[in-house]
């Protein structure tokens, strides 16, 4: 159990810092983007504004994430389990996120019928 502690303190040692990275990345790209189309604008330059996603686009998008990061997290510990049977249990907790990623795809599906009824 010692070495599965070493590799999770590890682990989280590189996730923060590139968690914090990446954030910080995505506003300042959001910021550019808005100074841009700003400068744009003042110029008298027309600039088309991106459409945004549909709530049902955004309820897919969310259900693939999750499902796609749940049936990582649970291959991640399968092939820890092969060297130590108890990762298993951490491996069942990757059922929540993939139950949230189906529940995004329901809403997606409901979404889509109640904006388009027969």
């Amino acid at each position: 159990m010692g070495d599965l502690t070493g590799l999770a303190a590890v682990v989280m040692l590189f996730a923060i810092p590139l968690t914090a990275i990446a954030t910080y990345g995505y506003y300042r790209v959001s910021k550019l983007r808005t100074e841009e189309r700003l400068a744009a604008l003042a110029r008298g330059v027309n600039v088309p504004m991106e459409p945004e996603l549909s709530q049902a686009a955004r309820s897919r998008r969310a259900g693939i994430l999750l499902v796609a990061g749940a049936i990582g997290f649970v291959t991640t510990f399968a092939l820890i389990a092969r060297v130590e049977p108890d990762a298993w249990v951490a491996a069942s907790f990757g059922a929540i996120p993939f139950t949230l990623g189906l529940g995004f795809f329901l809403d997606s599906t409901l979404v889509r019928r109640d904006m388009h009824p027969s």
